[in-house]
């Protein structure tokens, strides 16, 4: 039973470093601006700033620029979060995002945009509380995201776009318990993909999006051991999403996206070389695909908009594999968003957005294992300036 226990905290600690982080759709943000959050991440089919390099780079030709527009911002992420009723310490996160679109001609743009995609970690004093002692995890994550894009106007209706995404990712975890040690410092490597993205202009108030998102893979995350090296095989899932968005009036918006995250591929059974001891050599997350459904309204009345979202997509964690994915914060399923902008001048706007991910829990239900919980609930609040040039 010990020998299980210290595999399932191993497995559940070394989740907890790779992630951990926040992401309100399993452990990928469904938005990466002000504009987007406020309208519940629906922004595939209709840009709602230069950030959309990071979502569909096709976007950047709907953004009514001369020459260029620049948008910078950062989320401030509070999670409240249990894992068998310990609270963990870190509860606040900021993530910076900024992006810029140039206008070459009236048919080809080019971009960049820079993003933390995800970020944060975990700091509880007793993983197992119930059993006496202390079993402490501490992790933390970072992932970074730039992306130099290009978007081609092919007609009035058809946008191309792409972008190369370079990805910077940084982990590191210490946990100590159940007669087992592990602690592995900060690592950063390297990982490469790409996005493809189309909009498609059906009628003048109607328009359909479409973006695919490849896998990014991450260098092996290696660590220098008193045993040798250990690695973990850990990427970046791909994705696919669709969005319609409507124009019922002229000021009114309404989208509504749909998305297909594929964790399957890259969370469900994670390979590692030369494992400490203890540690299992194949970590059994389990996660399975989520398919993640977005809506927004956004009215602009004057200088103001206002605007609500609506996003869920069902945890791709299951009662089943909660013993191995203690660490993770993926599990939230509900969020309501409100966003605000206000144009200052003809150049300069500002954008905030609150968000609210409803509190959810699950506890284990193996048979002959502990029967642990974890609960999550995230407040997001995301600011923006955006200046054209």
């Amino acid at each position: 039973m010990k020998k299980q226990l210290v595999a399932v905290a191993v497995s559940a600690a070394t989740f907890a470093m790779a992630h951990s982080a926040h992401a309100t759709n399993g452990d990928q943000m469904f938005a990466m601006s002000a504009a987007q959050a406020g309208m519940g991440g629906a922004t595939v089919a209709q840009a709602q700033d230069a950030v959309t390099v990071l979502v569909n780079p096709a976007g950047m030709a709907d953004l009514d620029i001369t020459d260029v527009r620049m948008d910078l911002g950062f989320g401030l992420l509070n999670p409240p979060r249990e894992v068998n009723g310990q609270e963990s310490d870190s509860d606040w996160y900021m993530m910076p995002t900024g992006a810029a679109v140039f206008k070459v001609n009236d048919k080809l743009f080019l971009g960049m945009g820079l993003g933390g995609i995800s970020g944060m970690g975990v700091n509880v004093d007793d993983i197992y509380g119930a059993m006496g002692g202390d079993q402490p995890i501490v992790t933390t994550k970072q992932v970074f995201r730039f992306s130099p894009a290009a978007a081609f106007k092919v007609n009035d209706a058809l946008t191309l776009g792409a972008s190369l995404n370079v990805v910077n990712q940084s982990l590191a975890m210490s946990f100590v318990g159940l007669g087992t040690q592990v602690n592995l410092p900060q690592n950063q490597q390297f990982g490469f993909g790409a996005t493809l993205g189309a909009t498609y202009k059906i009628n003048p108030n109607l328009q359909a999006g479409l973006t695919w998102v490849t896998k990014t893979d991450v260098s092996d995350m290696e660590y220098n051991t008193v045993g040798g090296t250990t690695s973990f095989d850990m990427d970046i899932p791909a994705s696919l999403a669709f969005g319609l968005a409507f124009k019922p009036m002229p000021g009114l918006l309404v989208e509504a996206d749909i998305k297909r995250i594929f964790f399957n591929d890259v969370m469900e059974r994670v390979s590692v070389t030369n494992p400490q001891p203890g540690m299992p050599p194949v970590l059994a997350f389990g996660w399975d695909d989520q398919t993640v459904y977005s809506i927004g309204v956004k009215k602009q009345m004057g200088k103001m908009a206002i605007s609500v979202g609506y996003n869920y997509g069902e945890s791709p964690i299951g009662p089943e594999d909660v013993n191995a994915n203690l660490g993770s914060t993926a599990i939230v399923e509900h969020h309501l968003s409100f966003g605000l902008t206000r144009q200052f001048s003809d150049k300069v706007s500002g954008s905030f957005a609150y968000t609210h991910a409803f509190e959810n829990d699950l506890t284990s239900n193996v048979a002959g294992q502990p029967a642990n919980t974890i609960e999550i609930s995230q407040n997001q609040y995301n600011f923006n300036i955006s200046y054209k040039f």
